[in-house]
């Protein structure tokens, strides 16, 4: 009896572990189903189309877009319900002027064009500052000056000066008469501590060896001696009394125009009709030969700080 209970125990026991297996197998293919659907659902949101990867971020980003707009309109409705602030206007360029500035334009009649001698007139009357302005004249010549010969620069004495007084130095081993500075030693004491006691300076060929040290000191003030300017020169007397008498130079700008400043308003149009003609005639003067077409361009005469008044460029 005791042997067939135990022979009966031992299917029970297999039984067991059959069924044990089973579920630990079903468990396994299970989870390798679970997986394998997991990778086909993968599979599927790579593929093209709405459900893929691009058409999902296409889709959010035009939900994001659509939201945004809703925001914006909102936001116009709400900025169109608020009270509007008033607008100031833009003043124009010659409200934006002193009122001195704007009194003297009103003088000037805008788009005429006049003649020198009017133009010079006027001017003298619409200068609103407290000190005697300067006349200027600009002249816009039909030239390029990136060509050597067109490059224009001349210089001439004013019949009726400049109205300014012109310290002269003279770089010379003698003493000049009319000079307000002499001597190699003593500007070149001066020149060493940088110190300019000068409006003009003029200087013998032979000594312009001497200067060149100071170059960079003189030069971008426009005092270095040339000889084009005159101010090179072996008679150093005569090259004094016409600085004294207002000897000028001028040379055209990067664009073209020549400014030069003729004289002062207390001068009155008579005496500053005689220095612009003297003016024009050395401009018209120093044209040169490859230039074609109209020179003179334009021509504008303007007070220190004043308004411009347009001449006539046949004048």
């Amino acid at each position: 009896m005791a042997a067939a209970k135990k022979t009966t125990d031992i299917p029970a026991e297999a039984e067991v572990k059959e069924q044990t297996n089973g579920i630990i197998e079903e468990g396994i293919e299970a989870g390798s189903e679970s997986s394998s659907d997991q990778e086909i659902a993968e599979s599927k949101t790579a593929k093209a189309g709405k459900r893929s990867v691009k058409g999902v971020a296409e889709a959010e980003a035009k939900a994001e877009k659509i939201e945004h707009q809703q925001h914006r309109a909102e936001e116009e409705t709400e900025q169109a319900e608020k009270p509007k602030q008033p607008v100031t206007p833009t003043r124009s360029r010659l409200e934006r002027r002193s009122k001195g500035y704007r009194k003297g334009a009103e003088l000037i009649e805008k788009g005429k064009v006049y003649s020198l001698a009017e133009a010079l007139e006027l001017a003298t009357k619409t200068s609103s500052v407290k000190f005697d302005a300067s006349v200027e004249l600009h002249v816009n010549l039909g030239v390029d000056p990136r060509q050597a010969d067109q490059n224009i620069r001349a210089n001439l004495v004013l019949p009726q000066g400049t109205g300014k007084k012109v310290r002269v130095a003279v770089f010379a081993d003698d003493t000049v008469e009319g000079a307000d500075l002499s001597g190699v030693e003593d500007i070149t004491k001066d020149l060493e501590k940088g110190s300019i006691n000068f409006d003009i300076l003029i200087a013998t060929p032979a000594n312009m060896a001497k200067l060149g040290k100071y170059a960079r000191l003189l030069g971008p003030r426009g005092l270095m001696p040339n000889p084009k300017s005159g101010t090179v020169t072996q008679d150093v007397a005569k090259a004094v009394a016409e600085a004294k008498a207002g000897r000028v130079e001028y040379r055209v700008d990067s664009t073209g125009i020549v400014h030069l400043a003729i004289g002062k308003c207390s001068f009155g149009g008579t005496k500053l009709l005689e220095n612009a003609q003297a003016v024009l005639s050395s401009i018209k003067a120093a044209k040169p030969a490859s230039v074609k077409g109209n020179y003179v361009k334009a021509v504008h005469i303007t007070t220190t700080m004043g308004p411009s008044i347009t001449v006539s460029p046949s004048e």
